[in-house]
């Protein structure tokens, strides 16, 4: 140690100039690389302006006139060079990852940054190395693990990106071949079959039963039926546009075949994407609070350093040592872990998060979860788990409802309405159910339509034999669903080859005439249970059936001669079903003070079913009476919202900007593409990793890697105790640094020597600023935190009265390490007392710790041995300075003698006063408290 001390004894005053002048144009750097990357790159790819051909008032043939394609040879190799050169790759244009360079520069931003470089070159200046040193060092070390944090999230999040389509099927040169998807243009013949991914927009040409989930994009859960007639209507939102398809919808049933009309940023995909890059990011309250604490702090610095100095030169002390004082306590004044500490507790706190399946890609956002005050969610994908469910049946006039089995998750069973297990027989319910049905398994999942997945579900789980039942009833013919006609039906050869029976589902108005009924009155009751089921929410639909003689003639080109005087069988009611998880979730939130809003594309009724499932309370408000609804309006009545149905995506961006507005700290979760601008215009956007497109991940400030909602709360609860460890850190630096402080400020005026050295002070800022402080970074949250309303966004880390009583903890300090000192002059000689000083302020800090715990608390609680690491670096400490003080090259170092057993009793006694005087203000407090 003596070595190290010869060492930076012949360091000068240059080396470190030159070294605080260096990290001087690190931060100029970053904060010139910062403005210069503030444009998002997207903004310079302007998507074309609104194409003047609108494609879905085309004839299919005028389409194909438009684009010069043949649909019997596709386009020629010349003409996709040509297009392809033109129109330039089928991808999306996205934000390139920051570079090394840039995640570095960027750590030196922070204004606490500024005023620790501005203290180590005054210390330089003045020739106060050590503390210089110091200072750079802690600087460097906290940009470097800022640095290697969002290194990691970025690798992370790179990780994560997938291609939106692989591969093409495409129709050139008069054959069919399959091409990457990007290398698609416009004019080309794509094919398309039940499971594919779409690889860009067009307008369809062919269609036989096809069916497009669009959820992704337009928010709503049922699949779309297709079509190829021109449409009427120039203005129509994509939603309704049912003879166009959209990049990175899903075909859910049939198969089709379209022409390229748009490619790349020219997509509706593409045009959202572009939306992104008009949204600015906000500040996080992390960031707001710490520019404002360095902003406290260089004051406070600032007249210290004033009144010690004015007061010096007053007494006549020499103009150097003052300055050396005063600039020495000036640096004392500014806890220069903070940044260190803070970064660590984040870091760690974005370690923990990952291990509970959500990835951070912005250190600051895992503490804004923690004081987000609302959470805006979609619904399909997010509260529900995008697969329609069977959840009620009307069969034999009576009502069932569908339930898991108990301890299963695989099989159901069939309640009435005493929730008892049915005892009927539903052999003739569940035959148009799985005869009438186009669905297929493999063994690994199902596809087709999600309506009839889950009819086909519902008979497996109930312990049907479907492929028996397939095997037993040969299909003989089939009329395929068609909007027109709104149902399907199917012919089937009974097993002993006697007759034909006719199965038949579909709209239940339209099952319902098909079917003959014994009075007006019968065909009544059933449509007015049909509409009870509807108004719960459900998407209903009816099955009935006919009994044929073999000898019937099918013909396949009138077949529909057969659909008259069915019988009819029952109901179905199905529902895209919240998550289990989720409502627990939800519950944990409201607990928390935390609104949720439901904001979806789906239709009202649907979406106010499942928000009285979970619990969600509110008012309803349409899409189209958002539109009609001013700004003013809309802000006066957002809080009472709970539920937005039929929504777009630029009205999403409304009710955020409404509640961002009215103070809120927001939150939005979802998976689409239409979620996107929302995510990224809230405070913190929240992406769903499995379902999730890349939009919407490129968007958010966290993306959930299992797609569960309640990840949320612990993200939620994981960034509140972050920010109370934070707290804890700084009560416990900010009383320990002003203890230090008023100690060396009081002595020359009480004729007392020096209670400190340099080299002593600086000992007590870095082991007390460095593992007991650290380790309040992961102290463990307190079991009833999740029950407490979130703080105001514009809450100070550094209140008035929170340093009125730091101020107090650096009092008691004070006058117990003076008090030692003035005692043991009177005995010992002056290195012995300044000893024994130094010991006693050291083990104020190991009793302060608990107290910085524990701010409105007693510290005798079941959690008070809970942070292990706390402990242990308070032992570590302890251990320390008995070296300090009893090793005899650390005595040559340190300038201290050894101490007897009862001068550490002595020490020790002193410096428990703080701990006892804090608990007993706590318990006056609380006295206090219970009276009012």
């Amino acid at each position: 140690m003596l070595m190290l001390l010869d060492v930076i004894n012949m360091l000068n005053a240059n080396v470190l100039a030159i070294s605080c002048l260096f990290l001087g144009v690190l931060l100029g750097a970053g904060l010139g690389f910062s403005l210069g990357k503030k444009r998002h790159p997207l903004l310079n790819v302007t998507p074309d302006a609104p194409t003047l051909i609108h494609w879905h008032c085309l004839s299919t043939s005028e389409t194909l006139h438009s684009l010069v394609t043949d649909i019997t040879q596709g386009l020629s190799t010349a003409k996709v060079t040509e297009n392809l050169s033109l129109q330039g790759l089928n991808r999306l244009t996205q934000a390139p990852p920051r570079s090394p360079l840039h995640l570095f520069f960027a750590q030196f931003k922070s204004g606490l940054i500024v005023v620790l470089l501005c203290a180590a070159a005054i210390a330089a200046v003045i020739g106060d190395i050590k503390d210089g040193l110091i200072i750079i060092i802690v600087i460097i070390i906290n940009a470097l693990l800022g640095f290697y944090q969002e290194f990691q999230a970025e690798k992370s999040l790179a990780s994560l990106k997938k291609m939106l389509a692989l591969e093409a099927k495409v129709f050139r040169d008069g054959h069919t071949t399959c091409i990457p998807a990007e290398q698609l243009v416009s004019g080309d013949i794509v094919l398309l079959s039940a499971g594919d991914k779409i690889p860009a927009d067009g307008r369809l040409l062919e269609t036989h039963g096809f069916e497009v989930d669009e959820s992704s994009l337009t928010g709503e859960s049922m699949p779309i039926n297709k079509h190829t007639q021109p449409l009427k209507k120039v203005q129509l939102p994509v939603a309704e546009q049912h003879n166009m398809v959209f990049m990175n919808t899903v075909v859910t049933r049939g198969h089709a075949k379209f022409i390229v009309t748009a490619t790349g940023m020219n997509t509706e995909m593409g045009k959202v994407a572009a939306l992104l890059a008009q949204s600015e990011e906000p500040r996080t309250p992390l960031q707001i609070q710490l520019d404002i604490l360095a902003k406290r702090l260089a004051t406070i610095a600032l007249l210290i350093v004033l009144i010690l100095f004015s007061a010096a030169l007053w007494r006549g002390e020499p103009l150097i040592q003052t300055a050396f004082t005063a600039i020495a306590l000036a640096i004392a004044a500014i806890p220069e872990g903070l940044p260190a500490v803070v970064t660590i507790t984040l870091a760690l706190g974005m370690q923990r998060m990952a291990k509970q399946h959500a990835i951070i890609k912005r250190l600051a956002a895992v503490e804004t979860l923690g004081c987000i005050t609302v959470i805006c969610t979609d619904k399909t994908g997010t509260l529900t788990i995008n697969q329609m469910t069977v959840r009620a049946v009307y069969f034999q006039d009576q009502h069932y409802l569908i339930q898991d089995e108990e301890g299963s998750n695989v099989t159901r069973v069939i309640v009435d309405t005493k929730n008892q297990v049915a005892q009927v027989d539903f052999a003739p319910f569940f035959m148009p159910l799985v005869l009438c049905n186009n669905s297929r398994h493999n063994e690994h999942q199902r596809l087709g339509d999600p309506m009839e997945i889950a009819l086909l579900n519902l008979a497996h789980q109930s312990g049907v034999n479907t492929e028996l039942i397939t095997t037993a009833y040969p299909r003989l013919a089939e009329i395929p669903f068609d909007a027109r006609h709104q149902f399907m039906a199917t012919f089937h050869r009974t097993a002993n080859n006697d007759n034909v029976v006719l199965f038949v589902k579909g709209a239940p108005e339209k099952i319902i005439q098909l079917c003959a009924f014994t009075s007006p009155q019968e065909r009544l009751h059933i449509l007015n249970e049909n509409n009870a089921l509807a108004s719960t929410g459900l998407r209903v639909i009816a099955v009935a059936s006919k009994v044929l003689p073999a000898a019937a003639t099918l013909d396949t080109n009138n077949l529909n001669e057969h659909l008259h005087k069915l019988s009819f069988i029952g109901l179905v009611g199905l529902i895209d079903p919240p998550r289990n998880e989720v409502r627990a979730a939800l519950n944990l939130c409201q607990q928390a003070g935390i609104a949720v809003k439901m904001i979806t594309g789906d239709q009202a009724n649907t979406a106010v079913a499942i928000a009285h499932e979970l619990g969600l309370t509110g008012d309803v408000l349409t899409g189209q009476e958002l539109t009609e609804m001013d700004d003013v309006t809309l802000a006066a009545c957002i809080n009472s919202i709970g539920v937005f149905a039929r929504t777009a995506p630029e009205q999403k961006g409304r009710i955020v900007n409404a509640l961002k507005a009215d103070g809120h700290i927001v939150a939005m979760t979802g998976d689409g593409v239409n979620d996107a601008p929302a995510l990224k215009l809230a405070h913190i956007g929240i992406a769903m990793g499995i379902t999730g497109t890349d939009v919407a991940k490129e968007s958010a400030a966290m993306i959930l890697m299992d797609d569960n909602f309640a990840t949320i709360t612990h993200a939620v609860h994981e960034g509140r105790n972050i920010y109370e460890n934070m707290i804890k850190f700084i009560r416990f630096q900010l009383s320990t640094n002003i203890g230090a402080i008023l100690t060396v400020a009081s002595a020359p005026f009480l004729d007392l020597p020096m209670p400190f050295t340099a080299v002593q002070l600086l000992w007590i800022n870095i082991i007390m600023d460095g593992p007991p402080a650290m380790s309040l970074g992961v102290d463990p949250g307190r079991p009833h935190i999740m029950q407490e309303p979130p703080r105001e966004p514009d809450t100070v880390i550094l209140s008035w009265q929170r340093l009125g009583n730091l101020f107090s903890y650096g009092c008691i300090m004070a006058c117990g390490t003076l008090y030692l000192l003035y005692l043991d002059l009177r005995t010992h000689s002056v290195i012995h007392a300044t000893t024994l000083a130094f010991t006693a302020f050291v083990l104020f800090q190991v009793f302060n710790v608990i107290n910085a715990r524990y701010e409105r608390i007693s510290a005798f609680n079941k959690h008070l041995f809970a942070n292990k690491m706390l402990w242990l670096a308070m032992s570590v400490v302890i251990l320390l300075q008995i070296l300090v003080v009893h090793w005899t090259p650390a005595q040559a170092l340190f300038h201290t003698v050894d101490l007897t057993i009862y001068d550490w009793c002595l020490a020790t006694g002193a410096a428990s006063s703080i701990f006892i005087l804090d608990e007993m203000r706590k318990l006056m407090h609380k006295k206090i408290t219970r009276k009012v």
